[in-house]
């Protein structure tokens, strides 16, 4: 247990309580501040908007949903990437009214994010959905597959003009009314939306700014999705909050060409951006000697890893690649957070590691912040765990949400906690296995994605690096590691991904390589080793492997098989 003396801090007094306040602060007081820059091509081709253009947009959407009396409920917001977004979720808080982000289903691509899409909006039951002018088409698209969505009123934003924007109406919010749902990536279960409210998010805001050491001279590059925690907390309002300018572009252009990101963190001498472990590892794949060559990276002070487990050796590679160009160690901050806690609970000063409880050495994800406390605990008793042992992490503070949406029972049991025999205080489990060294955080899986067999307990993250390390047509893709059931005894599965690249793959060669590594490695059997197709297994928008959806593909039999040994 990390005890309350050694984190707690005083909230900073004297900031306004709420969004609304917030930025029409700052509206008045750099109103000529270029906040927001997207890259249309995610290169060069620029669009921005300044506080005081933001300010107008964000009331002239808000005046809208004002006239159609839409206060107090929930939109649903239906965007790709850019400023008409960030707009439209200002709007929403400008109106009082509660966003709803979702990533946009493609047109071309609608099964693969129509379950998701389904069961948000049967869960949230929202009153409108806002989009833009190409966005209505969408609910043609829809209108066999969601008919509950196509029957909502939709709302053009971008079609709306500025002078809307006088007959907005201050609504009056207060620090606990519920800014946004957002819904958690489904990484492990399916999505619950989170209740967040200006209060939540605003204290969130500080705990980044004091990890990471940002002001108002801070630049930051950003190319993560921006529908939930890490996007659009970390990358979107933390700018918005501090009043520095944010450069932006679509996933889709750093996952076609990593090397933009580095590229326009070069350029607009970016101080802070953030990404998931596999995004420092795509950087070095994916870039050559010469095109380094070409960038210069002395400008980033704070670059968050984080949204899954970090490795150790992405981080070390990362800086072999990149030191050349400028990029220095201390300036990569491993960091901690879930959605149900807004976004950071602990962020590291400077990537440290131990040796965890396998041979994998464990990166350090830093200290809490800001009045923030984690307690290790047994997750079956509800005790206290013994200093440096694993257990689960709880979280108490000023971040920690309000609660999921309409889930009375799951938000007693997940947002409540009591340690045993303690009757003050309640926590937040997050569902991360964890254990504290020398008053660092350092996370070692999920409690739902242990892996119980014959009694003994292994972590699917472990095993799966196992897996990606012991051949080369493994080391460039992404898998899951499993459990089934068989005749009542758990059995290991190794789902994997394939090199893209490679033509001529031997399958009996692969999977004698996969069960070899994990017996020596974790001296247990693979029931079965499983080759899917590039691209196939399933995975949130932020990029982390969904093993509960791997797993129903798998017992259904609707992986996308290239081959199966056992």
């Amino acid at each position: 247990m990390i005890a309350p003396s050694q984190v707690h801090v005083q909230p900073i007094r004297g900031r306004p309580t709420t969004w609304v306040d917030l930025l029409r602060e700052r509206t008045q007081q750099r109103p000529d501040l270029r906040v927001c820059t997207f890259l249309v091509d995610g290169e060069t081709k620029e669009v921005s908007l300044t506080y005081a253009e933001l300010d107008t947009r964000a009331r002239a959407i808000a005046a809208e949903l004002q006239s159609r009396q839409v206060g107090g409920n929930r939109a649903l917001l239906l965007y790709p990437p850019g400023l008409e977004y960030i707009a439209a979720f200002l709007g929403c808080l400008y109106a009082g009214v509660v966003a709803v982000p979702v990533y946009p289903p493609h047109p071309a691509r609608l099964e693969p994010t129509l379950p998701k899409l389904r069961s948000i909006t049967g869960d949230g039951r929202p009153q409108i959905v806002l989009t833009t002018t190409a966005g209505l088409g969408l609910a043609g698209s829809l209108a066999d597959t969601l008919p509950e969505l196509c029957s909502l009123p939709w709302l053009a934003t971008d079609d709306l003009g500025g002078e809307l924007a006088e007959q907005w109406r201050d609504p009056r919010v207060a620090a606990d009314t519920v800014a946004m749902i957002q819904y958690t990536s489904g990484s492990t279960a399916a999505p619950r939306g989170v209740m967040l409210t200006h209060a939540n998010t605003l204290h969130n805001s500080a705990v980044i700014q004091a990890a990471l050491g940002s002001s108002a001279h801070s630049v930051g590059v950003i190319w993560l999705p921006p529908y939930h925690d890490m996007g659009l907390v970390g990358c979107i309002l933390q700018p918005l909050y501090l009043g520095f300018p944010v450069v932006l572009m679509s996933p889709l252009h750093f996952l076609q060409r990593p090397l933009r990101w580095l590229t326009a963190i070069s350029r607009y001498r970016a101080t802070v951006t953030a990404g998931p472990n596999f995004a420092y590892d795509l950087c070095v794949r994916r870039t050559q000697p010469e095109q380094r060559m070409a960038l210069d990276l002395r400008s980033m002070e704070a670059a968050v890893v984080g949204a899954e487990p970090i490795n150790a050796a992405t981080l070390e590679r990362f800086i072999a690649a990149f030191a050349p160009c400028g990029f220095r160690w201390g300036a990569l901050r491993p960091a901690y957070g879930l959605a149900e806690s807004t976004l950071m609970v602990t962020a590291s000063q400077r990537p440290s590691t131990v040796l965890g409880k396998t041979s994998r050495a464990l990166v350090s994800c830093g200290r809490p912040g800001l009045d923030q406390t984690i307690v290790i605990v047994d997750p079956e008793s509800g005790l206290p765990c013994v200093p440096g042992t694993i257990g689960e992490v709880w979280v108490s503070g000023p971040s920690v949400a309000a609660g999921y949406w309409n889930r009375p029972a799951e938000t007693e049991a997940k947002f409540h906690a009591r340690l045993m025999n303690t009757p003050e205080g309640r926590f937040l489990r997050s569902g991360d296995l964890g254990f504290v060294h020398e008053g660092e955080l350092f996370i070692t899986g999920r409690l739902t994605d242990l892996i119980v067999v014959r009694g003994r307990k292994y972590h699917a993250a472990d095993i799966e690096w196992t897996v990606t390390g012991c051949h080369p047509a493994l080391a460039a893709a992404v898998g899951a590691a499993i459990s089934i059931s068989v005749d009542g005894e758990e059995r290991l599965v190794i789902v994997h991904e394939t090199d893209r690249h490679r033509r001529h793959l031997d399958g009996k060669e692969i999977t004698d390589a996969i069960r070899r590594a994990v017996i020596e490695e974790h001296d247990l059997l693979v029931a079965s080793a499983v080759l899917v197709t590039a691209g196939s297994i399933p995975r949130t928008s932020s990029g982390k492997v969904q093993r509960f959806a791997c797993r129903e593909r798998y017992l259904t039999g609707t992986l996308d098989v290239v081959y199966r040994s056992g």
